[in-house]
């Protein structure tokens, strides 16, 4: 989360975030700290739900309780509707919680690569639909 911020305060241009997994919850914790910054926007991918997720590792501790505030920025958050680690229905109240334009892209797994995912159009559509709606 510190690297996140730094980051962000060392950009000279606006930023959009794309986070995926742990990225996107570090990005929700970071939050907060990042209203009235460079960031404009933010693309959230694959959720994990690390609160009733009975497998999640240690090292996904320090990301719960997952923050329910809406974001200071806009955002589309991108779930499947198998992804083994956040049911839809978590990732659409997280979606509501947050002010998250919200996508299911159906029987997608987790988006990676154990999920048969590697470069994907579909995303880089709805990417494009929210640098849109950033435009505008």
């Amino acid at each position: 989360m510190t690297a996140i911020e730094r980051d962000i305060m060392m950009a000279t241009r606006p930023v959009v975030i794309l986070a995926h997994a742990l990225g996107v919850l570090a990005t929700i914790h970071a939050a907060r700290r990042l209203a009235d910054t460079k960031v404009r926007g933010a693309f959230l991918v694959a959720p994990p739900d690390v609160e009733l997720h009975p497998e999640a590792p240690p090292e996904a501790a320090p990301f719960s309780p997952i923050p329910r505030d809406p974001l200071p920025f806009p955002s589309m958050l991108v779930a499947s509707t198998n992804d083994p680690y956040c049911s839809v229905d978590h990732a659409a109240e997280f979606a509501s919680c947050w002010g998250s334009d919200f996508h299911q892209a159906g029987e997608a797994g987790h988006f990676n690569i154990e999920s048969g995912h590697g470069p994907r159009p579909e995303g880089l559509l709805m990417f494009t639909r929210l640098m849109q709606r950033l435009k505008g």
